[in-house]
């Protein structure tokens, strides 16, 4: 049964309200949890959540057999940062969710967090009460993005193997030793359980999905795609169930990609350092030692070694300048 916007569990934020609907299967199963918007500036995540919620609503009218194993939740990740069309407001919401600023948040007044720490606690609130009224055996959340650059999607895995089969089955790259250059996301709560309450879920796991450039229209229809394919790996829906074209689109776009890389290095910024990134690079584009990428107040900054970019920086909010990634068999 779809529930849109829950009131009893909507915290509303400006003109957006956080839950962007619920799913609850008759039968059993996995609690899936899916993010969009985690960065303002990415609405790709909310606008497919809004159509996977409208296909199930209407599956049981053209198959009669459908059946809903578990229950699905949609959530907006940084909802002031989404109405403003901004990455964030005063911290990346994605960076945040280590156990020592969690445990901050949680000790501070709220009249003194900033933005994302309030964001980050209601996120917490929700999914801890989602949890003790399910109470689910597993949760599998997703959480669903886009990039600045063109030319690729992409899915992270938490660093397991449960992550790594759930990655796969989104029919997209997989980028592995991400979370080992990064922290704070919420690929890192996944992973952690940061998120069991009373016992419940027993187990965990995680993907971040992205879906494309963030104002290419394809990206929804990827997300889309991304969102039902996890919903079959969790074993909510069948393979044959909510069959439609963003599954074909997902495929073609994807059949060029290398399948599998892993991360070779990251160009951390630091506030000052004036990062800009050289024009015309797309996710996936190959690099040569020493090329040229980008400039900050230190001069010209080279590549450190032969692979692939991934994510280079095309917007003025961000903490990381690029990725290198190799692709491997």
């Amino acid at each position: 049964m779809y529930q849109p916007n829950l009131p009893a569990a909507t915290f509303a934020v400006g003109y957006m309200e956080r839950i962007v609907g619920t799913y609850t299967g008759s039968e059993p199963g996995a609690l899936v949890v899916v993010f969009g918007a985690v960065h303002g500036n990415e609405p790709a995540g909310v606008l497919a959540l809004r159509e996977v919620f409208r296909m199930l609503e209407r599956e049981p009218e053209v198959n009669p057999d459908f059946v809903f194993r578990g229950k699905l939740i949609g959530l907006i990740g940084n909802v002031p940062a989404l109405n403003s069309g901004a990455r964030f407001i005063d911290r990346d919401l994605n960076r945040l969710w280590t156990p020592l600023n969690i445990r901050r948040i949680q000790q501070t007044n709220p009249q003194e967090l900033q933005v994302e720490d309030l964001e980050l606690s209601a996120l917490r609130d929700i999914i801890h009460e989602e949890l003790l009224a399910y109470q689910p055996e597993a949760m599998v959340i997703l959480d669903v993005h886009t990039t600045s650059a063109d030319g690729g999607i992409f899915c992270i895995p938490s660093d397991d193997k449960a992550s790594l089969r759930l990655a796969k089955e989104l029919h997209a790259p997989v980028i592995l030793g991400m979370l080992e250059k990064l922290e704070g996301t919420v690929l890192h709560v996944a992973a952690g359980n940061h998120f069991q309450t009373g016992g419940y879920p027993r187990y965990s796991i995680g993907a971040a999905f992205e879906a494309g450039q963030h104002d290419d229209p394809r990206s929804i229809s990827h997300a889309i795609a991304g969102i039902l394919n996890c919903l079959r790996a969790a074993g909510c829906i069948l393979q044959e169930d909510l069959d439609s074209r963003h599954e074909f689109i997902l495929k073609s776009f994807s059949e060029p990609l290398p399948k599998v890389t892993r991360l070779m290095h990251v160009h951390h910024i630091r506030p000052g350092d004036g990062f800009c990134m050289r024009p015309g690079y797309a996710n996936f584009q190959p690099i040569q030692q020493g090329e040229h990428l980008a400039d900050d107040t230190t001069g010209p900054i080279l590549s450190p070694g032969e692979g692939l970019i991934l994510m280079p920086l095309y917007q003025p909010q961000g903490t990381d300048g690029f990725f290198v990634v190799q692709e491997i068999s």
